[in-house]
């Protein structure tokens, strides 16, 4: 199971790497999840909720990456 409460600065910490293999083990466990949920035998509803919140988390801090590597370069020129 997956520490899903990790806050934005402990992402921020992290290697772009670690981002993208916490964000795999997210989905993942998100799939599982919500196929317990299908079958009924999900015992914690409100981690699917807690998942999606900390995946939209690291594609936010991603996407604050790939704005800021855009903008280093276009001052550049």
């Amino acid at each position: 199971m997956i520490a899903v409460s990790i806050s934005a600065d402990e992402i921020r910490g992290m290697s772009k790497e670690d981002r993208m293999k916490l964000l795999q083990e997210l989905r993942t466990e998100l799939m599982k999840i919500k196929a317990q949920a299908t079958i009924g035998t999900l015992d914690k509803p409100h981690r699917i909720k807690q998942i999606r919140k900390t995946i939209a988390r690291v594609l936010t801090i991603e996407r604050e990456e790939e704005l800021r590597t855009r903008r280093g370069e276009e001052k550049r020129k």
